[in-house]
């Protein structure tokens, strides 16, 4: 698995991010989210998000059979990013555009309150432990992408609240993002279109991607599900 270096790789990945942010939004990142959140308000509008995200270990099975990513706990304004670029198409995945499409802004909103909210727990690594030498690489290649620039260097505690909490994912939900980001356009149901991530994964092969989700993966992290019966 060979590792590419680049000593002045993170600083560039960072300031490109920036650039890109401000070029598409004409905001700084912290400034791009303009609707208050209402947690309380958030409660009564998750009925489409529980059957998937308030089930332990619940699986999704397209573009392929993985768990669903932890979003209690993690920052409003990624999760407003998120829900947004599914609504634009940026992010393609029929299901989750569905189920924005028929949020206003003001619900989106309040959505991301409402599950950064329920963050504080504690929640566990999602993945498993890497051996002394995968762990080495994968360290390698955390490097060669720069992504401690955004996402910290704990991966919990990103530079903008507009990059989201990666330590502890699900590394399966990990893998097929990075992987989405890597296809970009390559297809109308799948991929994500975000020139940043999109040119960090394609330098990557897919056992690279692989080893970097599973290392980032069993890291411990802020993330947790919340499991449905909390919300009855």
């Amino acid at each position: 698995m060979p590792y590419r270096d680049s000593s002045n790789i993170m600083k560039k990945h960072f300031f490109t991010a920036a650039a890109l942010w401000m070029a598409l939004t004409g905001l700084p990142p912290a400034q791009a989210q303009e609707l208050n959140g209402n947690a309380a308000a958030g409660a009564g509008k998750i009925a489409q998000c529980v059957g998937c995200h308030g089930i332990k270990g619940y699986h999704s099975s397209f573009p392929e059979v993985y768990r669903v990513p932890m979003i209690a706990g993690q920052s409003a304004s990624y999760i407003v990013s998120a829900l947004t670029a599914y609504r634009q198409g940026d992010r393609r995945h029929p299901t989750m555009r569905g189920v924005v499409g028929s949020m206003s802004d003001q619900d989106v909103a309040d959505v991301a309150a409402y599950y950064t909210a329920l963050g504080g727990g504690g929640g566990a690594s999602g993945g498993s432990g890497l051996n002394r030498n995968d762990a080495a690489t994968a360290l390698k290649l955390i490097e060669q992408g720069g992504c401690k620039s955004c996402h910290g260097d704990n991966f919990s505690k990103p530079i903008a609240p507009g990059y989201p909490k990666i330590a502890g994912q699900h590394a399966d939900y990990l893998l097929v993002a990075l992987k989405a980001y890597k296809m970009a356009g390559d297809s109308p149901v799948m991929g994500r279109s975000n020139p940043v991530m999109g040119g960090i994964a394609k330098q990557f092969s897919a056992d690279e991607l692989k080893l970097l989700a599973s290392y980032l993966g069993a890291l411990p992290g802020e993330l947790r599900t919340v499991p449905q019966s909390a919300f009855k």
